[in-house]
């Protein structure tokens, strides 16, 4: 009965359970090497206030087709990010003129955010 009681607890394992030892000798444990996925709420609103402001200069410094294809190229709008050729068949226009679009639109972004407004 005692082997059986056991072998039932024998493949747990402990988060703190050393796993091995880094390159100056401490011990390393499974907690410290498992990531974690949760951002504090400063870094969350942060994220959003840098959206905000990003569409905020896309609505000004952007022509409607450029904003249409930085959006669609990187999902913006709805998480679905699309080729250059999608984008191409859907403006009908073509893939190298989406990316002069793309190219210039981007352009434009960099410097607003970087603070060469030419």
């Amino acid at each position: 009965m005692m082997l059986r009681n056991e072998k039932k607890h024998s493949k747990e394992i402990s988060l703190q359970e050393p796993i091995g030892i880094d390159k100056e000798g401490n011990e390393i444990s499974l907690i410290d090497v498992i990531e974690t996925k949760s951002d504090s709420i400063v870094d969350q609103v942060d994220l959003k206030m840098k959206i905000r402001h990003l569409y905020n200069k896309m609505k000004y410094v952007l022509g409607k087709r450029e904003k249409t294809v930085i959006e669609l190229r990187y999902g913006l709008n709805n998480g679905v990010e699309k080729t250059q050729r999608e984008i191409a068949n859907m403006l009908g226009i073509s893939r190298s003129y989406v990316s002069r679009i793309e190219k210039k639109a981007l352009s434009k972004l960099y410097r607003e955010f970087s603070g060469n407004n030419r």
